[in-house]
């Protein structure tokens, strides 16, 4: 079972979440999407706890106060961490999560040292963590169909995206012809010319331009 929250605290608002148990835990390193950020209490046991980053966030530039949320549920949910002051939760994109075989059930490293990073919480906010336990659903994930799900929609968008692009280019494309177009068309009438029955006389006068000719007709 995954427990979900919703942190209202930003617009959109966030989904957080995080597995009941070690064995749910290892199915959520498993299945965390691209833009999940993971939170856990540095050096003690704790939850693994979830961000969904809504678009366009970066795991670099979360808004402090769900970065504060992430952190006091993630505290809440510590048996040791909850009971202490001044503790250090640390976050990372979920992809920089390591799992080898020789580690314990939940048990994960990094990837990369440099992509994690820390928030200070100094004590429990009751209020807080009461706020987003108020919103907790819980309830049973199909995590792989859920992937299927997720990567056919994501191809969906991109496809769009591309038909989108491809449409705006061929309508700029169709645009410079017909610009191109009426620059040949008006300098056909610009410059000088004569009757053409005797080359030895002068000019008549300056050709006109297309839109003259057209308001000669007006």
């Amino acid at each position: 079972m995954v427990l979900f929250f919703t942190s209202a605290v930003v617009s959109p608002a966030a989904t957080i979440y995080m597995g009941r148990d070690k064995v749910e835990n290892e199915e959520l390193i498993k299945y965390a999407w691209p833009q999940d950020v993971w939170f856990h209490v540095d050096k003690l046991s704790s939850a693994h706890v979830y961000l969904r980053m809504p678009e366009p966030m970066s795991w670099e530039a979360i808004p402090e106060v769900l970065l504060i949320d992430c952190a006091q549920l993630v505290k809440a949910n510590s048996i040791e961490g909850n009971k202490k002051d001044n503790v250090t939760i640390i976050y990372t994109p979920a992809d920089n999560l390591k799992k080898t075989g020789d580690m314990a059930v939940g048990q994960v490293s990094f990837h990369n040292d440099k992509r994690v990073k820390r928030v200070h919480v100094v004590k429990r906010e009751n209020s807080i963590v009461n706020r987003l336990t108020k919103t907790k659903i819980e309830r049973q994930v199909d995590h792989e169909q859920e992937r299927v799900d997720r990567i056919k929609k994501e191809s969906a968008i991109r496809r769009a995206a591309v038909a989108e692009k491809k449409k705006a280019e061929l309508e700029l494309a169709r645009a410079r012809e017909v610009e191109k177009a009426a620059r040949s068309y008006d300098s056909l009438f610009n410059g000088e010319y004569n009757d053409g029955e005797d080359d030895d006389k002068p000019a008549i006068g300056a050709r006109k331009t297309g839109r003259e000719l057209e308001e000669d007709f007006m």
